[in-house]
C-alpha cells in the first residue's frame, strides 16, 4: 500500500478531488497549510507597498490506496495541479506497513 502526500495550490484543489473521482478514487484527507519552498516565499505588492510573504498558503492532500492505483492517482494529481510555475507543488510516495479499519477490525488493503 502507498501513502500519497501532495502539496498543491489551494484554487487546484476542486480541479484534483473532480479528477480523482473521475478516475475512481474518492478517498483522500484535506489539510490547509502553510509553507515554502526554494523561493523562500513572495514579494507582493498592495496600494504601491511591497511587502514579504513567508509562508504561502497551500493544501495538503493524502491518500493511501493500494500500490497498483499509485501510478493513476499521481499522474492525475500531476495532470490537474500543474500551471507550469513555481510553487505547483510537491508529492511524496511512502510505504504503508499496515491498514487497520476500527469500526470492523479489518487489516490490510480490505481496510482500505
Amino acid at each position: 500500500m502507498k501513502h500519497i502526500i501532495a502539496i498543491i495550490r489551494p484554487e487546484k484543489l476542486d480541479d484534483v478531488r473532480s479528477a480523482l473521482e473521475n478516475v475512481g478514487y474518492s478517498g483522500l484527507m484535506i489539510s490547509e497549510i502553510e509553507g515554502h519552498g526554494k523561493q523562500k516565499g513572495i514579494v507582493q505588492q498592495w496600494r504601491g507597498e511591497k511587502y514579504k510573504v513567508d509562508l504561502i498558503p497551500k493544501i495538503k492532500l493524502e491518500v493511501v490506496t493500494q500500490d497498483a492505483e499509485a501510478p493513476l492517482i499521481i499522474k492525475t494529481i500531476i495532470e490537474y495541479a500543474r500551471t507550469g510555475e513555481i510553487g505547483d507543488g510537491k508529492i511524496f510516495v511512502s510505504t504503508i506497513d499496515e491498514v487497520i479499519r476500527i469500526r470492523t477490525g479489518e487489516t490490510g488493503e480490505t481496510a482500505l
